[in-house]
Formats: C-alpha cells, sequence, structure tokens
C-alpha cells in the first residue's frame, strides 16, 4: 500500500516541477506589466500564458501537498490552512499566509480587474510568489 502512494508522490512531485518551469519559462523573458501601456491582444499572450501557467502550478502543489502529507501522516487535514500548517512545519512552504494569498490570487485572476489590479496581480507573480514556487520545487527535490 505504501508503495502505491510512493508512485503517487513521485508523479505529483513530478507535476510540480513541470508546472513551476512553466511558469519559469513564462517569466524568463516577460517585462513588467505596466498600467501606461495600451496592450494589443498579441501583447497580452505572454501574461495570459504566465496567468494560466501560474493557475496551473497553484493547483498542482495543492494536490501535491495533500498527496505528501498523506504518504508521510496517512492523515487528510479538516481545510486548507490546516494543510498549509503541516507543509510549514515540514519546511516545504516559507508561510500559510503567502500560500493563501496564491490561491486566493488564482481565484482573482478569472474575473476582469482594473488595470491597476491587473498591475498587482501581475508584480506578486513575479517577484515574491516566484521565488515561493522556485523554493518549493528545490526543496521537493529530495522528497
Amino acid at each position: 500500500m505504501k508503495k502505491d502512494y510512493r508512485i503517487l508522490l513521485d508523479a505529483s512531485k513530478h507535476k510540480v516541477e513541470t508546472a513551476v518551469n512553466l511558469v519559469e519559462a513564462s517569466l524568463s523573458d516577460l517585462e513588467k506589466y505596466s498600467t501606461f501601456k495600451k496592450y494589443s491582444p498579441k501583447e497580452l499572450e505572454p501574461y495570459d500564458a504566465l496567468s494560466d501557467r501560474f493557475i496551473r502550478a497553484v493547483e498542482t502543489c495543492i494536490k501535491f501537498f495533500k498527496t505528501y502529507e498523506y504518504y508521510f501522516f496517512t492523515i487528510k487535514s479538516d481545510t486548507y490552512r490546516d494543510l498549509l500548517l503541516s507543509m510549514v512545519k515540514q519546511k516545504l512552504i516559507s508561510s500559510v499566509e503567502i500560500w493563501i494569498d496564491m490561491r486566493d490570487i488564482r481565484n482573482r485572476i478569472v474575473h476582469d480587474y482594473l488595470p491597476g489590479q491587473i498591475k498587482d496581480i501581475f508584480d506578486l507573480i513575479m517577484c515574491e510568489f516566484q521565488k515561493e514556487l522556485l523554493e518549493l520545487k528545490n526543496k521537493i527535490e529530495h522528497v
């Protein structure tokens, strides 16, 4: 039984690595979003790709956390916050608040926002959230 969950954990880990690599690829040549520039649909494509990849990366990480928790502790957290607290204790993530913010941004991306709000979202993804995803990817290499 434990062997089966190890297979799931390894598959989940690989999905996180792939998802974070895609976010990194989107960010590699992307300039900061400007509220002063009127973007053409073609110019918005890299930002749309980043949004989609970020959403998938966050979802993939959450699924990994659940698999990790079950594999190592044979439990399932009652709440998202409890799951994140468990990941902080395992030193896989830096803080509960950042991951709650990441999930909130994931939820907000699907709605239309004013250019200033869109800029704030992209700034968070390009700085604080990118760092958090990269740190997680590095930490799970040895799981």
